[in-house]
Protein backbone atom coordinates (compact mmCIF):
# COMPACT_ATOMS: atom_id res chain seq x y z
CA UNK A 1 0.00 0.00 0.00
CA UNK A 2 1.26 3.46 -0.88
CA UNK A 3 0.77 5.76 2.10
CA UNK A 4 0.23 9.50 1.79
CA UNK A 5 1.48 9.88 5.37
CA UNK A 6 4.71 7.92 4.96
CA UNK A 7 6.40 9.12 8.17
CA UNK A 8 3.31 8.31 10.21
CA UNK A 9 2.97 4.87 8.62
CA UNK A 10 6.60 4.17 9.44
CA UNK A 11 5.77 4.05 13.14
CA UNK A 12 5.36 7.61 14.34
CA UNK A 13 1.55 7.27 14.34
CA UNK A 14 1.59 4.38 16.81
CA UNK A 15 3.67 6.50 19.20
CA UNK A 16 1.06 9.29 19.30
CA UNK A 17 -1.54 9.34 22.08
CA UNK A 18 -4.93 8.08 20.91
CA UNK A 19 -6.54 11.50 21.46
CA UNK A 20 -4.00 13.09 19.10
CA UNK A 21 -4.69 10.41 16.49
CA UNK A 22 -8.41 11.14 16.76
CA UNK A 23 -7.72 14.89 16.39
CA UNK A 24 -5.90 14.25 13.14
CA UNK A 25 -8.61 11.95 11.83
CA UNK A 26 -11.23 14.53 12.80
CA UNK A 27 -9.34 17.21 10.86
CA UNK A 28 -9.53 15.11 7.72
CA UNK A 29 -13.24 14.41 8.32
CA UNK A 30 -13.75 18.16 8.60
CA UNK A 31 -11.92 18.74 5.32
CA UNK A 32 -13.93 16.02 3.57
CA UNK A 33 -17.18 17.52 4.84
CA UNK A 34 -16.19 21.02 3.80
CA UNK A 35 -15.32 19.90 0.25
CA UNK A 36 -18.46 17.78 0.05
CA UNK A 37 -20.63 20.76 1.03
CA UNK A 38 -18.93 22.85 -1.68
CA UNK A 39 -19.64 20.15 -4.26
CA UNK A 40 -15.96 19.41 -4.90
CA UNK A 41 -16.13 15.62 -5.02
CA UNK A 42 -12.48 15.17 -6.02
CA UNK A 43 -11.14 17.09 -3.02
CA UNK A 44 -13.72 15.39 -0.78
CA UNK A 45 -12.48 11.97 -1.86
CA UNK A 46 -8.85 12.96 -1.31
CA UNK A 47 -9.65 14.04 2.25
CA UNK A 48 -11.72 10.88 2.75
CA UNK A 49 -8.77 8.80 1.50
CA UNK A 50 -6.53 10.47 4.08
CA UNK A 51 -9.18 9.93 6.76
CA UNK A 52 -9.37 6.21 6.07
CA UNK A 53 -5.59 5.94 5.86
CA UNK A 54 -5.15 7.51 9.29
CA UNK A 55 -7.93 5.38 10.72
CA UNK A 56 -6.24 2.27 9.29
CA UNK A 57 -3.03 3.28 11.05
CA UNK A 58 -5.01 3.67 14.29
CA UNK A 59 -6.56 0.23 13.83
CA UNK A 60 -3.09 -1.25 13.34
CA UNK A 61 -1.84 0.57 16.46
CA UNK A 62 -4.79 -0.68 18.53
CA UNK A 63 -4.51 -4.37 17.62
CA UNK A 64 -5.11 -6.50 20.67
CA UNK A 65 -6.83 -3.73 22.61
CA UNK A 66 -10.44 -3.58 23.69
CA UNK A 67 -11.51 -0.75 21.34
CA UNK A 68 -10.59 -2.41 18.05
CA UNK A 69 -14.23 -3.21 17.20
CA UNK A 70 -15.26 0.42 17.55
CA UNK A 71 -12.52 1.57 15.20
CA UNK A 72 -13.32 -1.02 12.56
CA UNK A 73 -17.01 -0.03 12.70
CA UNK A 74 -16.01 3.64 12.38
CA UNK A 75 -13.98 2.74 9.29
CA UNK A 76 -17.04 1.01 7.83
CA UNK A 77 -19.30 3.99 8.57
CA UNK A 78 -16.81 6.51 7.13
CA UNK A 79 -16.28 4.47 3.97
CA UNK A 80 -20.05 4.14 3.52
CA UNK A 81 -20.60 7.87 4.11
CA UNK A 82 -18.01 9.04 1.59
CA UNK A 83 -17.85 6.20 -0.96
CA UNK A 84 -20.94 4.06 -0.52
CA UNK A 85 -24.66 4.57 -0.70
CA UNK A 86 -24.78 5.91 2.88
CA UNK A 87 -26.58 2.79 4.02
CA UNK A 88 -26.14 3.89 7.64
CA UNK A 89 -27.65 7.31 6.83
CA UNK A 90 -24.70 9.07 8.41
CA UNK A 91 -25.02 12.82 8.74
CA UNK A 92 -21.54 14.26 8.01
CA UNK A 93 -22.12 17.13 10.48
CA UNK A 94 -22.97 14.69 13.28
CA UNK A 95 -19.98 12.58 12.33
CA UNK A 96 -17.77 15.65 12.67
CA UNK A 97 -19.35 16.44 16.02
CA UNK A 98 -18.18 13.08 17.37
CA UNK A 99 -14.57 14.18 16.76
CA UNK A 100 -15.03 17.67 18.19
CA UNK A 101 -14.72 16.40 21.76
CA UNK A 102 -11.03 15.74 21.08
CA UNK A 103 -10.54 19.42 20.24
CA UNK A 104 -12.13 20.40 23.54
CA UNK A 105 -9.80 18.09 25.47
CA UNK A 106 -6.60 19.71 24.14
Amino acid sequence: MEYQHKDLAAGRWAEMPLAEQMLNIGSEVSRANRWKSKGNIEQCRRAADRTLELLSLTIDAQRGKHCLGEFTRLYEVLADCYYGDNYYQTDPAKLQHSFDIFYASR
